[in-house]
């Protein structure tokens, strides 16, 4: 019960508004503000349809991971699209859906967790009628944390 105990008070100081450390009182911790991730409308480039991406952060050195929240209204998806290591989508509000190349479309919805290996031609966005948004985990390569290809076709997209 001790041990529970001391978790759970550990836990809730740390997420305690009053327990956010700044740069004055502890160097090793750094809190970003929401208001610091300016958002911007996905590329017609590499996106088809409405698309809004908020970067969460970015890749610091040592580290090569980065992350950052995705929107996509009803019918939005990406292009076809490659990580040289990998990517984690965890689905944070409606449904979706992700396709691997040759494979079959599958659903995503709020909850899941998608892992896609690294290597493995995919794309992922919303259903034709509803929207759906996730945060895209991935870590860099060589400073490249993503290799875009061709866009989704209308018939693609609707098998």
């Amino acid at each position: 019960m001790k041990f529970s105990a001391v978790i759970f008070t550990s836990f809730f100081l740390v997420g305690s508004a009053d327990a956010r450390a700044d740069s004055t009182t502890s160097p090793a911790v750094v809190v970003t503000s929401k208001v610091s991730h300016a958002s911007f409308k996905g590329s017609a480039d590499t996106f088809t349809g409405s698309v809004q991406i908020e970067p969460l952060f970015p890749a610091k050195n040592p580290s090569r991971v980065s992350g950052g929240l995705v929107t996509f209204e009803p019918g939005a998806r990406s292009a076809w699209h490659t990580h040289p290591l990998g990517q984690t989508l965890i689905i944070t509000s409606g449904d979706g859906w992700v396709q691997e190349w040759g494979g079959q479309k599958r659903e995503m919805k709020a909850g899941d967790v998608i892992s896609i290996p690294p290597g493995v031609k995919h794309w992922h966005g919303a259903t034709v009628s509803t929207g759906v948004s996730h945060i895209a985990i991935q870590e860099s390569l060589d400073g490249k944390n993503v290799q875009w290809m061709e866009k989704v076709s209308d018939a693609q997209y609707s098998q």
